[in-house]
Parts: C-alpha cells; sequence; structure tokens
C-alpha cells in the first residue's frame, strides 16, 4: 500500500512539472505574441488579428471540436490579440 501510494505521488509531481513547463510555455508565448504585435502599425494589428479570427471561425466549421474548447480558444485569442498585456 505504502509503494502505491509513493507512486501516486511520483506520478503527481510529474503532472505538476509538465504543468508548470506548460504555462512557462504559454507564459513566453503571449510576451512574444504581445512585443510583436506592439512593433506593428494599427492597420497590420488589426489585418493579423481579422486574419487569426478568421481562421478560428474556418476551423470551427471544418472540425470536431467540442464548442466549450472553441469558445475558451476564442476567448483566450481575444484577451491575447484585442488586448494584451500591459
Amino acid at each position: 500500500m505504502k509503494n502505491l501510494i509513493a507512486e501516486l505521488l511520483v506520478k503527481l509531481a510529474e503532472k505538476e512539472e509538465e504543468s508548470k513547463e506548460l504555462v512557462a510555455q504559454v507564459e513566453a508565448l503571449e510576451i512574444v505574441v504581445t512585443a510583436l504585435l506592439r512593433q506593428m502599425a494599427a492597420s497590420e494589428q488589426q489585418a493579423l488579428i481579422l486574419s487569426i479570427e478568421g481562421a478560428l471561425d474556418e476551423v470551427r466549421q471544418g472540425t470536431h471540436v467540442t464548442e466549450q474548447d472553441t469558445e475558451l480558444l476564442q476567448q483566450y485569442l481575444k484577451k491575447l490579440l484585442r488586448h494584451p498585456r500591459s
């Protein structure tokens, strides 16, 4: 029983480490996107945002991704592109 608990704790620690890595990757990408957007002219930013939103709409129609997952992605993209970090 102790071995099972120890094994589960090790697996939990590994999952937590993977989660931390994913959070760091997402935050790094958010910083990069924000920096790139700030370097673009307003018209270029708008064109890029519209292009990304259009691509998301196309993917939405042609896949079997749940509506909830698609909505979550859309909300995050909106936050990232239209209201980037300060």
